[in-house]
């Protein structure tokens, strides 16, 4: 071999492990905590939860009958700590402040850029607590917005079981302080694809041209309860109950999502079409966000897309509600 075949074979070796350093290439939407082990310095790993989380970096953890990840703590070592809260806006829309919105670019890429979000083009996972429905929704929506946001699909997945997966594997966490530095993460283009919006929700119930899967609880989607953050009971106009109890299920105390051929069998029993046009809701996008999930990224339909600012907005600005004719 001459130096100028050693030499490229030496560059394209070189370029060969810096690619594979560089990110590893995801499964599919989820992957399970064996995986996430065997790849951990190659993905970029977002823990999410609400409220004050400092027992995610400080307990010692131990996962046991009764014990939730909550009062164990501890975190997938190298994880970033995403503050829930700190990924919707709040906003003035039509004289009304509305609180849990859809965010803007800039607003997001500051919430990213807070918990550390680095611009390492490596894929991202995002890590559920798995302790019950709500975590499994949450990192659903922070999914949902980096998919919006530009973070193509194949680049960012869930860890199926989150926190809890991770625990009942038998993987070592940490309980290192949360990170400080400030990351360099900025939002791409968004897929408008993803989202519906107001003016798209009110024509696709007029027209009839989407399917709307509401994935509150039965109560409330039948009006017998009323969130505190809407100003109205009901559901809207024709849509189909997909309650938040149903997207996932416990199993040996970790909250898991479920097969695709496990959700075809309960679309088809709730009368839901699995490749219809369809529209996600719930209150403010937090439930809409797992049944989002399941009806795009699990089942496939890239028809389907999220009312992030769901009944909220829709019934702050006075738009119509359906629920029982009478009421207790």
């Amino acid at each position: 071999m001459n130096r100028w075949a050693a030499w490229s074979a030496l560059v394209l070796g070189a370029a060969a492990l810096a690619s594979g350093a560089c990110g590893a290439t995801l499964p599919g939407p989820m992957v399970d905590a064996q995986w996430l082990h065997a790849h951990l310095a190659q993905v970029t790993v977002l823990t999410v939860a609400d409220g004050d989380q400092t027992a995610l970096y400080t307990k010692a953890p131990r996962l046991g009958p009764g014990r939730s990840v909550q009062q164990v703590g501890g975190h997938i070592p190298g994880s970033l700590l995403v503050d829930f809260e700190s990924i919707r806006q709040s906003r003035v829309e039509d004289g009304h402040t509305l609180q849990a919105l859809m965010p803007d670019a800039g607003f997001f890429t500051d919430a990213m850029d807070k918990a550390g979000m680095p611009a390492s083009g490596k894929p991202v996972v995002v890590v559920m607590l798995g302790d019950g429905v709500a975590a499994a929704d949450m990192a659903a929506r922070l999914y949902f917005q980096l998919r919006y946001f530009g973070v193509p699909r194949g680049e960012v997945a869930l860890l199926n079981g989150g926190t809890a997966a991770w625990l009942h594997a038998g993987y070592a966490v940490s309980t290192s302080p949360a990170p400080t530095a400030r990351g360099d993460w900025k939002a791409g283009a968004p897929d408008a694809s993803l989202l519906a919006t107001l003016d798209q929700v009110r024509r696709a119930l007029t027209l009839h041209s989407a399917q709307f899967i509401d994935a509150r609880p039965t109560p409330q989607y039948l009006g017998l309860q009323q969130a505190p953050i809407d100003t109205a009971a009901g559901h809207l106009p024709g849509a189909k109950s997909f309650p938040t109890d149903a997207i996932v299920a416990e199993r040996d105390g970790v909250t898991l999502f479920l097969d695709p051929r496990d959700y075809r069998w309960m679309f088809a029993s709730y009368s839901i079409s699995a490749t219809a046009p369809t529209i996600t809701y719930c209150n403010t996008g937090q439930f809409a966000a797992g049944a989002w999930f399941v009806a795009r990224e699990i089942l496939g339909n890239r028809q389907a897309s999220m009312y992030a600012n769901s009944m909220n907005e829709w019934t702050h600005l006075g738009n119509p509600t359906v629920g029982l004719p009478s009421r207790p």
